[in-house]
């Protein structure tokens, strides 16, 4: 099983934060460090400092980890155009020696649209506009050197790209598509990730998305393609402890009210931890994103490394 950590600097995290929890998550023998790309909070606490930008902030990490990869749970289509997007992603994975996965979705948190003057389009909208950014990115990465990359489709019009940079990692970083959408979600995964992700719902739900996945990619032809097969993903909301009042203060930020679909965490001992990835497992995941809140809570990390690693 591969175990990256899943962290929300939006909730209140400063660059060095993030860079303290990174390098204990390499030292940890964690997998890598995903983060959201978001612009605010979405619950009543401001979440101060304020935002870091996800991928400045990876691309500094890309210079101060060694090992660990480096990505996005999940970056918004809304946020930024498919050819910077797909250029400064390729950057970042030369900056990090191949280390480098883009998760991207459609973007739905409304109220930070508002805020930073983002558009947002309807639902709708928004996932045509994302099968063009996969579209794009993939398509300027895959773009062979010396030659040119032109796209046209009702929201991108790319018109002779010369498709650099080239990221280290070819045809490029892995993709990762994620979410509970029925319809679009399993499409979109199928025709264009590496890994598609299940976030933060319980067992049984999980194992119905992959099946919805697993369904696309026959529709696809994606198994007789020659394509690796897609890894399946799962993200779990963590609060353990070593004892009952350990659990307790790491629980209570999961009480609050928030913009978030309800979630399915463990709440408990390292042991349930275990149990958990292991009903995952059994479903067929090969990779869990352990979403952990507080990222001064340096010794949360150390716990699931020490107690729980060895036993996966």
């Amino acid at each position: 099983m591969r175990v990256a950590v899943f962290t929300e600097p939006h909730r209140g995290a400063s660059y060095d934060d993030q860079l303290r929890f990174a390098r204990t998550i390499e030292a940890g023998g964690f997998e890598g460090f995903l983060r959201a790309d978001h612009y605010q909070a979405m619950d009543a606490e401001p979440g101060l400092p304020g935002p870091t930008d996800a991928w400045l902030t990876l691309a500094a990490l890309a210079r101060e980890t060694s090992r660990i990869r480096l990505g996005t749970l999940v970056t918004s289509a809304t946020f930024r155009l498919p050819g910077p997007l797909a250029v400064l992603v390729a950057q970042v994975d030369q900056m990090s020696g191949g280390r480098v996965e883009l998760g991207i979705g459609a973007g739905w948190y409304e109220q930070e649209h508002a805020s930073y003057g983002i558009p947002f389009p309807a639902v709708g909208e928004r996932f045509d506009r994302l099968d063009e950014q996969l579209e794009v990115i993939t398509g300027l990465w895959r773009t062979p050197v010396g030659e040119t990359y032109s796209f046209f489709g009702d929201h991108y019009r790319l018109v002779d790209a010369p498709a650099l940079p080239k990221p280290v990692q070819q045809p490029g970083p892995p993709v990762i598509i994620g979410g509970r959408g029925p319809k679009r979600t399993p499409e979109l995964a199928a025709r264009y990730a590496d890994e598609f992700n299940m976030p933060f719902k319980s067992v049984a739900e999980t194992a119905a998305a992959y099946d919805r996945v697993v369904e696309a990619c026959d529709r696809h032809g994606r198994t007789d393609s020659g394509r690796a097969p897609l890894v399946l993903s799962a993200g779990i909301v963590v609060a353990i402890g070593r004892t009952d009042a350990e659990v307790r203060e790491r629980a209570a930020p999961l009480r609050r009210r928030s913009a978030l679909p309800p979630e399915d965490p463990v709440i408990g001992s390292p042991a349930q931890l275990v149990d958990r990835i292991g009903e995952f497992a059994a479903v067929g995941t090969t990779r869990v994103h352990l979403r952990l809140i507080d990222l001064a809570d340096l010794d949360h990390l150390e716990l699931i490394a020490a107690e729980v690693l060895p036993q996966l």
